[in-house]
């Protein structure tokens, strides 16, 4: 099963992840971070986020590029994977690319990050995907940025199409946006 949570900065939304990651009763649960990091604000992010998740028996798997090349070393029907998050995935793929922001490249970018997730989902009883909101703040952007949320946009679709729920975490809330989400406890 694929499940997209989508929401804003601090909306809850990876605290309800972990909740369904757990929830799925897999008895192997991955946490695969895609967070690169580049400066001191983005390195305390991470250990904070670690300091949270210590005691939950994730196995943690640093990728913040190429999915498709992550191989889960146990049974499908016995492992979750939660992918945190799909932004900053897009963020390095996109922002690495040699030859910029073309459209071919984005077409190839959108391609290559679907394909992982494919992957990945092939190797997992349950796929749990995170991904941020950033269309909602009001901010006028242009250039890369624009290109980049563009992409991200492209993304956030193709994944709730492809996926067998989606939800929404509005102030800690998750709003159903495709299929049932079971009661937490």
């Amino acid at each position: 099963m694929i499940t997209v949570v989508i929401g804003g900065s601090g909306s809850g939304k990876s605290q309800y992840a972990e909740q369904l990651l757990v929830h799925t009763k897999a008895k192997y649960l991955y946490y695969l971070a895609t967070m690169e990091i580049h400066g001191e604000e983005e390195k305390q992010k991470v250990e904070r986020h670690k300091r949270m998740r210590r005691d939950k028996n994730f196995v943690t798997i640093e990728r913040p590029r190429d999915l498709a090349g992550v191989e889960i070393m146990s049974p499908e029907e016995e492992s979750a994977v939660l992918v945190e998050c799909i932004s900053n995935l897009t963020a390095n793929e996109f922002f690495s690319w040699e030859g910029g922001a073309s459209e071919e490249n984005i077409r190839l970018i959108e391609a290559k990050i679907i394909h992982g997730l494919t992957v990945l989902a092939s190797q997992a009883k349950d796929l749990i995907i995170v991904t941020n909101d950033v269309f909602c703040d009001g901010g006028e952007y242009t250039g890369e940025t624009m290109e980049y949320m563009k992409l991200l946009g492209r993304i956030n679709q193709k994944l709730c199409a492809i996926g067998d729920r989606a939800a929404e975490v509005v102030c800690g809330i998750p709003v159903a946006l495709k299929g049932e989400l079971e009661e937490l406890e």
